[in-house]
């Protein structure tokens, strides 16, 4: 082999090598780490929110079209034995009810790229820059596709998607918010972060038949609060 080859193979390991440990930089063992995503700041003040504990059923909704199936929805008692509390919610000592989760059937009425929406009776807001979104779901070992439907403040919407839904019991499904939608804008300084809108499941045509359950639990958000925080209190604001 000569000198080339030999430096051409060395090169080419260097840089699976670097690809490798900036990937594994920018993950932890919860998902991906909030603190390496879409960095534009020479600060952050990342914080955990919650948005949702899914206790009100009647503030939610779930359909399908009417020629794929029949869809319910309930509020059950239930809930991860691992999920944690918020930090900041238990060093001021607010303590939230947390006693139910959301639950969704459906009823195919045959096989087909069936899918079927959850969404709230209003839009969910998230201040500050979200970095990553959280959710606890029940799948049900499904090869469907979980996706978040959101839209930015001047109500572009995108969909994330979330992850499949191919696992048994309650599992805390964890993305990041692309860099691609636009959080802020110095323009319009007034006009920060996201809405949730919903969420939507794409089912596998495979196994769209018969009953099948969904639920979810505990939406919360890490975001970038460092705008807010760092506001002078004698600042005006841009709202009139």
């Amino acid at each position: 082999m000569n000198k080339i080859n030999k430096l051409l193979i060395f090169t080419i390991v260097l840089l699976a090598v670097g690809t490798f440990a900036f990937g594994q930089s920018m993950t932890t063992a919860d998902g991906p780490d909030p603190a390496e995503i879409g960095v534009d700041t020479a600060q952050q003040m990342l914080k955990e929110v919650s948005i949702s504990k899914f206790e009100d059923a009647g503030f939610w909704s779930v359909s399908m079209g009417r020629d794929q199936g029949i869809t319910t929805l309930r509020r059950l008692p239930g809930g991860s034995i691992d999920k944690e509390p918020i930090p900041a919610e238990e060093q001021i000592g607010l303590s939230e009810s947390d006693k139910y989760v959301l639950g969704v059937r459906v009823d195919y009425y045959k096989r087909g790229f069936n899918q079927f929406t959850i969404r709230p009776a209003r839009p969910l807001p998230v201040e500050g820059i979200v970095k990553t979104v959280s959710l606890w779901v029940v799948g049900r070992n499904s090869p469907h596709v979980l996706k978040m439907l959101v839209s930015d403040q001047f109500g572009n919407k995108a969909e994330i998607t979330m992850g499949k839904l191919n696992f048994t019991g309650w599992k805390k499904m964890t993305v990041a918010i692309p860099t691609s939608i636009k959080q802020m804008d110095y323009h319009y300084a007034n006009k920060m972060g996201i809405k949730v809108e919903g969420f939507r499941v794409d089912c596998d045509p495979k196994e769209t038949l018969g009953s099948y359950f969904f639920y979810l639990d505990d939406l919360r958000a890490v975001t970038d609060l460092f705008a807010e925080e760092s506001r002078d209190i004698d600042d005006m604001m841009d709202n009139w």
